[in-house]
Order: structure tokens, then C-alpha cells, then sequence
């Protein structure tokens, strides 16, 4: 069995890493458009680079929580009986690799990266970010910005993901709120090509409709009890 993975904010919520666009998220009380796009990096990079160095520092401190653990037992549970799990997640937080999860897709980046505007090296980096820093690729002065796809940009791997989903059984959107975009229409190009979908959520989400089976509840309780069942499905099957 091939079973594509996509997580949302909702997963990641349990770790003290606070969703977006709920009533208390970030976007209820900062404009995005100054905080997570091109124009508002150029016009005030200062602002952008202290709002995500303050992200940074909050997911040094965090950890993984059992949702993302069972994730990491799903894809060892699948790979040693012949099938895969393909986990794109639109979190920023390295929540997943950190669970034990070896092979995560991100497709909106990653916090704990830099990438340069000249050369487009990608890069870790745990520090604050500024426009004082300089490329370790390049040497260029002041060219760094996190490593994040804003608002207006293309989310990265799109290739990659469209191949996953045509070589898949079974679609499985997590804490995701449905509303943001293509990420959202992953499950309708998912039953256009036949396969099973399934939400875990803690309340349904925007395109709940959409999807074949539907799990509510804490992903920390939630995840485990799906992962644990779709085991025992494998283990029967021998």
C-alpha cells in the first residue's frame, strides 16, 4: 500500500506551534501580506526577518508530540512490508524529521533554513536571521531570507507531488484547514484519480465534503488511533 500524508498547522498545534487562521492565529493579528510576502519583505525586511527569527527560536524549544511519532511508525510499518509512505507537510517546524520521520516533503520550506537571493543556495540555519548576513555560498551581503514560500510564491516540489498522488491508494489530509491553496485541492485531483481519502482532524475542515472517511478529535489521539489501525490492517494482511 502507497499512502500520501498531507499535514497542516493542526498537527503541529499540540507542540505549541499555534496555527495560522483560527480566530487566535497569527493572521487574526498581523496583516500577512507585511509578514509572509515578497513586497512586504522589501519593504520592511527588518520586521519580516524579527517576526520569523521569534518562530525560530519558539521551535528550537519545541517537540514532537504522538501525532508525529505515529506518523514515523507508519512509515516504517509500510516500508517493511513492501509499501510507502509519502508525507508533504505545508508546516514550516522540522516536527516531523525530528519524530523520526526520514522522508518529509516541505512544501511551503522550512524555518530552520536561509536561502540566499543571488545564488538560491538553501541553507540551516538556527540563528536570528538579518539583512547583515552574508552568503556562506556566495559571499553576497544582505541576501538572505528565510526559507519560506509567501504569499504570492509557488510552493515548492509541485512536480513531486502530482507523480506521489498518481502512484498512491490513499489520500490522507491532517490538521489542515482546507482553505489554502493548491494544498486544498489535493483531494479532489486525488478522487479524480481514484483513490481513497481520509481526514484526521479536530473539527472538520473548509472541504471536509470532499473526503470518503473523516477522524475528529486531538491529532495526538487521533493519529495514533488511525495509524494503529491501518497496521493491524497490514499485519492481517500478511
Amino acid at each position: 500500500m502507497k499512502i500520501f500524508v498531507l499535514t497542516g498547522a493542526g498537527i503541529s498545534a499540540e507542540s505549541g506551534m499555534g496555527t495560522f487562521r483560527d480566530k487566535d492565529g497569527a493572521w487574526a493579528r498581523f496583516d500577512p501580506m507585511k509578514l509572509a510576502s515578497p513586497e512586504g519583505f522589501e519593504a520592511d525586511p527588518d520586521l519580516v526577518h524579527a517576526f520569523y527569527n521569534a518562530r525560530r527560536q519558539k521551535l528550537l524549544t519545541a517537540s514532537p508530540n504522538p501525532a508525529h511519532a505515529a506518523l514515523a511508525r507508519l512509515e516504517d510499518g509500510l516500508g517493511a512490508r513492501g509499501g510507502e509512505l509519502f508525507l508533504c507537510t505545508q508546516n514550516i517546524d522540522d516536527l516531523h524529521e525530528r519524530a523520526g520521520s526520514r522522508h518529509v516533503l516541505h512544501m511551503h520550506g522550512e524555518l530552520r533554513k536561509a536561502r540566499c537571493m543571488v545564488c538560491a543556495r538553501v541553507m540551516p540555519w538556527d540563528d536570528d536571521l538579518g539583512r547583515d548576513e552574508t552568503c556562506p555560498a556566495c559571499h553576497s551581503h544582505g541576501t538572505l531570507r528565510p526559507h519560506i514560500v509567501w504569499f504570492g510564491e509557488v510552493p515548492l516540489y509541485m512536480d513531486d507531488i502530482q507523480h506521489a498522488l498518481e502512484d498512491s491508494d490513499l489520500f490522507v489530509s491532517i490538521g489542515t484547514s482546507g482553505s489554502v491553496y493548491p494544498a486544498a485541492g489535493f483531494v479532489n485531483e486525488a478522487r479524480y484519480l481514484g483513490l481513497r481519502t481520509c481526514e484526521i482532524n479536530l473539527e472538520p475542515s473548509e472541504n471536509a465534503p470532499a473526503f470518503e472517511e473523516r477522524y475528529y478529535g486531538p491529532a495526538s489521539t487521533a493519529v495514533p488511533e488511525w495509524v494503529d489501525g491501518v497496521l493491524k490492517v497490514l499485519a492481517a494482511r500478511g
